[in-house]
């Protein structure tokens, strides 16, 4: 679990793709710290396990499935990208809980600057429009971001400059594809009001009468 707080941007050294899956080699310092073979760490978002570890770089073994989710298949070496260590019991929870299972990759499609913040807009696949909530918890390449306004399947954030000075949405231009997780908690209330024989006090009156809609 990672709570979307990226600790540095490392820097893609390789991607090699093999008959199943690829390899990714990041530079980066930071996360290395008190990491060992075997610990997690989140690239863009995408939940990864360590394979080998250098003194200025980690590997890891990317799947297909992960290669055709997010957008580790329009990285290429010399990219930034945001690196986050699994969250631990004495860690504090600066973001919102994030598994680091990507649920889709959304498009940018533009980046204005205001007065003091960054006002970012992407567009995600239909499908995904009904977990995202205005006010809500987004992930969006590994950063935890709130949604602050939502059109069909168009998301607005607004930037702090610390965040967007400190993560890869420096370095996106329009058109670049990102990691999207959606907030856990909308999918497993989706999942519970599926069940037939669901007999749970939460129902979807409940849910609207409360303001969730």
């Amino acid at each position: 679990m990672f709570t979307g707080i990226v600790e540095e941007i490392g820097k893609i050294k390789s991607l090699k793709k093999e008959n199943n899956g690829a390899v990714i080699e990041v530079e980066c310092k930071t996360v290395l710290q008190d990491t060992k073979t075997g610990d997690s760490i989140a690239i863009n978002g995408v939940c990864q396990t360590v394979t080998k570890i250098s003194t200025n770089s980690f590997c890891a073994n990317v799947s297909d499935e992960t290669l055709a989710v997010t957008n580790f298949n329009n990285l290429k070496n010399g990219d930034s990208v945001n690196l986050e260590r699994a969250l631990t019991l004495n860690s504090r929870l600066g973001g919102h809980i994030v598994s680091g299972h990507i649920d889709c990759k959304g498009k940018l499609l533009s980046c204005k600057k205001l007065s003091e913040f960054y006002d970012l807009e992407f567009e995600i696949p239909y499908e995904q429009e009904k977990y995202v909530v205005s006010k809500g918890s987004i992930t969006i390449n590994g950063i935890s971001l709130t949604v602050a306004k939502i059109e069909n399947n168009t998301i607005k954030t607004a930037i702090i400059p610390h965040t967007f000075n400190n993560t890869n949405l420096k370095t996106l231009v329009p058109g670049n594809y990102v990691n999207i997780e959606t907030d856990i908690l909308g999918k497993y209330v989706e999942k519970l009001l599926s069940v037939k024989d669901n007999k749970s006090s939460i129902s979807m009156s409940f849910l609207q009468e409360n303001g969730f809609v």
